[in-house]
């Protein structure tokens, strides 16, 4: 095993994983102490909250677990880059019903050309329009 980062809300985590063709293999202690979550006889376990794993095949092997299929089912998005050796792990899609729910986009902060700050929250009630641009 080598090293692999897991970006899990924006926090970076140093994990010891396997690559093995397209598959991330990430060391079971590492997603304990990185993600909380432990592989229990009863499931996969983070505090009073268990998952059966039970009919689950290819989820665990030889003390490691696979990266996407954990991201599904803990109903989270995944970006891997395998030659950066490095994954970002989203929020639950539940977080992002809420907000389609709402109607509501979430609030950001960005400055202007002259560095004044200005909020979506500002705005609230008013058109607005948001022009990205990228350069790839």
């Amino acid at each position: 095993m080598t090293g692999f980062v897991l970006l899990d809300t924006g926090s970076p985590a140093e994990l010891e994983a396997r690559i093995v063709e397209d598959a991330v293999w990430i060391d079971l202690e590492g997603v304990n102490e990185t993600l909380g979550w432990e592989l229990k006889p009863e499931g996969l376990c983070r505090d009073d909250i268990c998952i059966p794993v039970t009919g689950n095949l290819g989820l665990v092997d030889d003390g490691a677990i696979h990266l996407e299929k954990l991201a599904t089912l803990l109903g989270r998005p995944l970006a891997v880059s395998l030659d950066e050796r490095a994954g970002y792990l989203g929020s639950p899609l539940s977080a992002y019903d809420e907000t389609v729910m709402m109607l509501e986009a979430p609030d950001f902060t960005l400055p202007d050309l002259e560095g004044n700050l200005h909020s979506l929250s500002d705005h609230r009630g008013s058109k607005v329009l948001l022009a990205a641009w990228a350069s790839w």
